[in-house]
Formats: C-alpha cells, sequence, structure tokens
C-alpha cells in the first residue's frame, strides 16, 4: 500500500513537473512561433502561453526590434575598372515572424549575400568618382532593392548606409596630393585677396588723406579771406563813422585838408611805390602855416 502510494506521488509530481515545463511567457517585442506535430500552429504574442507537452514545440523566438548588421568590406569594380572595398551597414525590421522563420533558411545570410551582389552591381555602374561622391544614390538604391528582396521574408529593410570606401593605395596617395594641392592653391588664393585688400585700402586711406588735407586748406583760405573782407568792413565803417563826425561837427575846409594830408603822410609811409601829390599842396601846406600860428598865438595868450 505505501509503495503503490509513493507511486502515485511520484506520477504526480511527474505530471506537475511535465505541465509547469510547458508554461512560456513572451515578452514584449517577441513572438513564438509554434509548431503542432511538426507543422505550424500558431504565433504567440505578449503574455502567458502553455505549450502541449511531445506535441507542440517552438521553433522559433523572433524580436520585432530594429536590428543592425554590419557586413565584411566587399571588394567591388568601378565602371572604370578600379578595384576598391567598400563595407555596409544594413538596419532591418521583421514585420511578419511566420515568414522570417519559413521563408528563407538564414535570412542574415541571405542579406548579406544579396547586399553584396547588389552593391556590386551598382558599383559597376559608375566611376571612381561617381562612386566617392554618390553614397545617398548608392544607399537609396541598395536600399529599395535589399527591401523589395526580402519583403517575402517577412522583412522590411529600412536603411542602408555605406560605412567605408578604401580605394587602392596609390589612388588615395594621388587624392591626398590633389587636395594637397587644392589647398595650397586656395591659401595662394587667399592671400592675394587679402593684399589686395590692404592695397586698396591703403590707396582709399590716401586718397582719403588727401581729400580732408585739400577740404581743410580750402576752408582755412575761406576762414583767412572771411576775415580779411570783415577787418576792411570794419575799417570802412571806421572811416565813414570818422567823416560822420567830422561833417556833424561842421568842420571847415581846413581841417578837411588837413585830414587829406594825414591821409596822403600814410600813403608816403613807405608802404606805396607810387605817390600822387594833389594839385592844390602848397594851398594846403599855406593853410596849415596858418593854422599852426593861430595855435601858437592862443598858446601865449
Amino acid at each position: 500500500m505505501d509503495l503503490f502510494i509513493i507511486i502515485l506521488v511520484l506520477i504526480f509530481l511527474v505530471i506537475t513537473i511535465i505541465l509547469v515545463s510547458g508554461i512560456r511567457v513572451v515578452n514584449q517585442t517577441k513572438k513564438y512561433i509554434v509548431e503542432r506535430m511538426g507543422a505550424y500552429h500558431k504565433t504567440w504574442g505578449v503574455g502567458v502561453h502553455w505549450l502541449i507537452p511531445f506535441i507542440d514545440r517552438v521553433v522559433g523566438q523572433v524580436s520585432l526590434k530594429e536590428q543592425i548588421k554590419d557586413f565584411e568590406p566587399q571588394a567591388v569594380i568601378t565602371k572604370d575598372n578600379v578595384t576598391m572595398q567598400i563595407d555596409t551597414i544594413v538596419f532591418y525590421q521583421v514585420t511578419d515572424p511566420k515568414l522570417y522563420v519559413y521563408g528563407v533558411e538564414n535570412p542574415i545570410l541571405a542579406i548579406e549575400s544579396l547586399s553584396a551582389t547588389t552593391l556590386r552591381n551598382i558599383i559597376g555602374d559608375l566611376d571612381l568618382d561617381g562612386t566617392l561622391t554618390s553614397r545617398d544614390i548608392i544607399n537609396e538604391k541598395m536600399r529599395f532593392i535589399l527591401d523589395d528582396a526580402t519583403d517575402k521574408w517577412g522583412i522590411k529593410v529600412n536603411r542602408v548606409e555605406v560605412k567605408n570606401i578604401m580605394p587602392p593605395k596609390d589612388i588615395r596617395e594621388s587624392m591626398e596630393k590633389q587636395m594637397r594641392a587644392e589647398r595650397e592653391r586656395r591659401q595662394t588664393i587667399l592671400i592675394a585677396e587679402g593684399e589686395k585688400t590692404a592695397k586698396i585700402l591703403e590707396a582709399e586711406g590716401s586718397s582719403q588723406s588727401i581729400i580732408l588735407k585739400a577740404e581743410a586748406d580750402m576752408k582755412a583760405k575761406v576762414l583767412q579771406a572771411e576775415g580779411e573782407a570783415e577787418s576792411i568792413r570794419l575799417l570802412k565803417i571806421a572811416e565813414a563813422e570818422s567823416i560822420r563826425i567830422i561833417r556833424e561837427a561842421k568842420a571847415d575846409e581846413a581841417v578837411l585838408k588837413i585830414k587829406a594830408y594825414e591821409a596822403l603822410a600814410k600813403l608816403a609811409d613807405g608802404q606805396a611805390t607810387k605817390i600822387i601829390v594833389p594839385s592844390n599842396l602848397a594851398e594846403l601846406a599855406g593853410t596849415v602855416t596858418g593854422l599852426v600860428e593861430t595855435t601858437k598865438e592862443l598858446k601865449t595868450k
């Protein structure tokens, strides 16, 4: 009796272990492909599932995340017969887990092989310069071809990027010399343009300095002329005022002649080279002598 109970307990434990071992928990972004009796049965999503022992089995666990595959450099030949190495990176995502599991034996190897042949075909239509300057075109063509080819495998190719383009050593050296010569040419042009600009600025500065100096001289001469004109005007005003005062004082003809004589004396002060002597100079001298005698008599009295 005890042996029978022990056997039942063992059988119960074995059944429990088998049933518990069939429990599967599917995580986020994962899909399980389940076969029943060797045929596709179901695709499990997120949650807890139970696998019937000895009948069901999980044949594939597929990640739905975007995945990255960096392929080894591929030897390609350009249109002008230049051999180079190019490596690419493919960004892909599984959209149909069933097709991914049953569509092709090794999806990653299939993508790598397809990427290599597609790259060779594209580069074969380009020359060296076109290959070095057409990364975007190469990326877009490869993405379109790979995406179309892998659609039946349940794979979506989102992007393809050319990582490195490695020409032969002699071509790299030639390109470096060309780039160095271009940099030296640009440096020479920049130096020449700088010297040209400096000379232009120097000439403009000299011209501006001459113009400013001429304007300053002109203003100084104008101010000097204005000062002389003002001096003459004030002198004339003073003379006119003197004549007006003499007239208001009702001076006789003798006084006016004396004034004329004073003016004549100023003219003969050594500043003029020609002296004009009036015709009535003798008469004027007699008048002056009489005035002197009259003055002396007044002083004596």
